[in-house]
């Protein structure tokens, strides 16, 4: 390391030319989507809010999946995670856009939630009962509260960072330490809540007490898979090339198997227990969700979201080859969104499989606008902490 020290510390760690291009296309493709999506919302606003939901949720979740990474990283040190911190950094980031973005969602709630509608809550002995709490003006409140919670963790973490880059004071390490500790603990307050107001309660007579953790277990997974996708983009360009090499997405590699099993376990946990309670009022969103066709989507997660990613990440040569490990990561990326759908619409589908085009144009309008606003705020940042007191642990062994 000592013959690598002065270069990692003073060479320059400037985002590559083709991040830019990554953040041109994807503005591109995030402002025809807009179009698309203004057209849908004028064609059929039950289902652009329906679709707008799901997509932006989507996002939302890989930007707090990083923040939970990224304190955890600061809390368990480590170097598996220096070379990706300004990646979970700049994700984080963009939870104040995505929070302008929520807005669209404050005028839908009507198409959304039926306990947002005086017509359906009278007469209905449950919504009346919930009215407290699940009222328009309390839903946005929390919403409010949970991205303050949220910006603050992100901006703190992220300020201490950037002075560690200007001064590097070891005793910052520390200061984001206290950050991430009780911060992990407000994330996963927060994302119960927030997955309450958001998804469970499009279906406002059932409920479930692992729901909250389910959608912490989803994050994971895609804060991860997109983690591991946009690293072996950065390794395969000056200047992470020599950086991100074959351990570090080996470590990412057993995370994600790691979260994989969780997602899976919090799963068949909510499964059980409903199934084994036997109430109609808890029954019922399964029954929704296994059958008119949805049993088929509710198998393919099964099989492609756990089954077949399991199987494939046991491998220690497959986690070690950063482009089989990417295709992984890519195929449970794509299946967190069908994870996402298969929650959220079987309560607007009368018990029918159904998939509009807005289905698929809002997460790739949202994803494109995100991915430009996430490469920007990537820019901003050298790629690497080369202050960072643990920077020679972390490359101890040549980075191989």
């Amino acid at each position: 390391m000592n013959d690598r020290e002065p270069t990692l510390r003073t060479r320059d760690w400037s985002a590559p030319p083709a991040l830019d291009r990554l953040g041109n296309l994807s503005l591109a493709v995030g402002v025809v989507g807009a179009v698309l999506l203004a057209l849908g919302f004028f064609s059929s606003r039950e289902l652009f809010f329906r679709a707008y939901l799901v997509g932006w949720t989507f996002w939302l979740s890989i930007a707090l999946g990083s923040l939970a990474l990224s304190m955890v990283h600061h809390l368990s040190g480590g170097g598996w995670g220096l070379p990706i911190r300004r990646i979970l950094e700049a994700a984080s980031r963009t939870l104040l856009p995505l929070g302008v973005l929520f807005v669209p969602l404050l005028f839908g709630l009507g198409s959304l939630y039926p306990w947002a509608r005086p017509d359906r809550v009278a007469g209905d002995h449950v919504l009346e009962h919930r009215a407290v709490y699940m009222n328009p003006l309390a839903w946005g409140l929390r919403a409010l509260l949970f991205f303050l919670v949220w910006l603050a963790l992100a901006f703190a973490l992220s300020r201490w960072s950037r002075r560690q880059d200007a001064t590097g004071d070891p005793g910052l390490i520390r200061k984001m330490r206290r950050v991430a500790a009780p911060g992990l603990v407000l994330y996963v307050f927060t994302i119960t809540l927030a997955s309450i107001d958001w998804l469970m309660t499009v279906n406002p007579h059932w409920y479930s007490t692992m729901y909250g953790i389910w959608f912490l277990g989803g994050q994971g997974v895609g804060a991860l898979s997109f983690l591991i996708l946009i690293s072996l983009f950065l390794s395969r360009r000056d200047p992470m090339d020599e950086v991100l090499v074959q351990r570090h997405f080996h470590d990412y590699g057993k995370l994600l198997l790691a979260f994989t099993m969780l997602w899976a376990y919090f799963s068949v946990s909510q499964l059980l227990i409903v199934w084994s309670g036997n109430i109609p009022e808890e029954v019922i969103w399964y029954h929704d969700r296994l059958n008119g066709g949805w049993q088929w989507v509710g198998l393919a997660i099964a099989l492609l979201h756990f089954g077949l990613p399991f199987l494939l990440l046991l491998s220690r040569d497959l986690k070690r080859d950063a482009g089989l490990l990417a295709w992984v990561a890519g195929l449970l990326l794509v299946m967190h969104w069908v994870d996402l759908y298969w929650n959220v619409v079987p309560a607007f589908s009368a018990g029918e499989l159904t998939l509009s085009w807005l289905d698929v144009v809002a997460p790739v309008a949202l994803g494109g606008l995100w991915v430009w606003l996430f490469v920007r705020e990537l820019k901003t940042r050298p790629l690497l902490p080369v202050r960072d007191p643990y920077l020679e642990e972390a490359f101890a062994d040549g980075g191989h």
